[in-house]
């Protein structure tokens, strides 16, 4: 990958002030970690020191960055397992809990690493260890050391399920400059929608290097017998009652849904709310929350399950949404009510259960369109909205067997995402392209 002076010096510019702010790493692991002690955990491998612990030879490498981005991954390295058995697969993450879910997915099948600061000393540490024959990097996340890096050595990289919001290119075109110099080293992107391929083209992606190929995330792999094992918990609950879930919530909309918990347990006072922060830092505080207000809590680690009299259950593990939506009656999507930009709606609507969201959805404007223009979904303006929805959907089946009905459907008609990614796969890795 050659480069002209004027973009050696703008890499040259952007590894200095990384170089000036490194001493603040030290620091954010340290903040993170008072919170999180698994930041404290093994922090050397975020500089790139890596031996004992890594030492690969042409692996299919795959960079989701957390939970969400391993998620989305998931469909993508089980078919990558089953395509090239005999190939290392090396996933990183940044957050613990993407780790973690790493580990809990797939075990020892896949290595596991924390991907390193974006220094170039720390990239090329990494990269001599993992050998990737392949860099995939999920959703949009660009370092521009180590795109450039990945270049200078012939490794070819994709962008897969690539998506990016116009509030995200904003922030990318104040350094449109070095968004270029770093696309220029992608071989393809993967785009979920012809918007993002737009979007991405705008940054710096060759328009001749997009491919529209769907979000993975529509060929979602549900658990088996969720219906089943939805059916039997519920009965341990009370089988009559109204049961919602408040799924990704954040800081901000937290007191919008216990709020509409109060408002719904004043129509129905057996109801019940299933409530998954998305952050493992709120989980504390949430129930503390639950409990100022007199309510009769449990949560995940502590009950497993709720009991008949409970009225909130807060869910504080990490990867069993899945299991708890199916479990539900509707469901709001948080991350929508504050300026987020929203979460996953595809999994509820795969499960067939009517979604809830605010008025901030732009992480995932497509399908939130699309499932509200076929009925699987409401759209609210404000906590108020949120609560009045939730309480009128809840009593009414048959609303939201449609609703649910819709949801399958469109998730069904989008799904197809995860075959074409893998035969781009196959294509760059063999050379077909690029």
């Amino acid at each position: 990958m050659h480069l002209t002076f004027g973009q050696r010096l703008l890499l040259g510019l952007y590894s200095l002030v990384l170089h000036l702010a490194f001493p603040v790493t030290l620091y954010h692991l340290v903040w993170r970690g008072m919170r999180q002690r698994e930041y404290l955990q093994r922090w050397t491998e975020r500089y790139g020191w890596l031996e004992h612990k890594l030492d690969l030879h042409d692996a299919i490498w795959v960079h989701a960055v957390s939970v969400g981005e391993v998620l989305a991954a998931r469909p993508l390295v089980d078919g990558l397992l089953a395509k090239y058995p005999d190939r290392p697969l090396l996933v990183t993450t940044i957050t613990p809990t993407g780790s973690e879910r790493v580990r809990a997915l797939w075990g020892d099948r896949v290595h596991h690493v924390y991907l390193p600061y974006d220094l170039r000393r720390m990239v090329r540490r990494f990269l001599d260890r993992a050998r990737p024959a392949l860099a995939v990097i999920v959703e949009t996340e660009i370092w521009l050391n180590l795109y450039v890096e990945c270049g200078r050595r012939g490794i070819p990289l994709m962008m897969v399920n690539a998506r990016l919001s116009e509030r995200s290119l904003r922030g990318y075109l104040p350094v449109q400059g070095m968004a270029r110099l770093a696309m220029r080293a992608v071989r393809l992107v993967a785009a979920q929608s012809a918007a993002d391929a737009t979007r991405l083209a705008r940054i710096g992606a060759d328009p001749a290097r997009i491919v529209v190929t769907g979000n993975l995330k529509y060929d979602l792999k549900l658990p088996e017998r969720a219906a089943h094992q939805a059916a039997n918990w519920r009965q341990g609950w009370g089988a009559g009652r109204r049961v919602w879930i408040a799924a990704s919530t954040h800081g901000p909309e937290e007191d919008a849904v216990l709020q509409a918990h109060l408002r719904v347990l004043a129509e129905f006072p057996d109801a019940l709310l299933l409530w998954a922060p998305r952050h493992p830092e709120r989980f504390n505080a949430v129930a503390e929350a639950v409990r100022a207000r007199g309510l009769a809590l449990r949560t995940r680690r502590q009950q497993r399950l709720p009991g008949p009299r409970s009225q909130v259950f807060v869910i504080d593990t990490m990867g069993e949404l899945l299991s708890f939506f199916a479990a539900a009656d509707v469901a709001f999507i948080g991350g929508s009510l504050c300026e987020v930009g929203g979460h996953n709606v595809l999994e509820p609507a795969a499960l067939g259960v009517p979604s809830v969201v605010g008025p901030h959805t732009f992480n995932f404007a497509e399908v939130t369109r699309r499932l509200r223009d076929a009925g699987a979904l409401v759209q609210v303006a404000d906590a108020a909205a949120l609560a009045e929805s939730v309480v009128s959907l809840l009593p009414d089946a048959d609303r939201r067997r449609r609703m649910g009905e819709a949801g399958r459907r469109q998730v069904a008609e989008l799904s197809g995402a995860l075959a074409r990614t893998l035969d781009l796969v196959d294509d760059v890795l063999s050379g077909r392209r690029g």
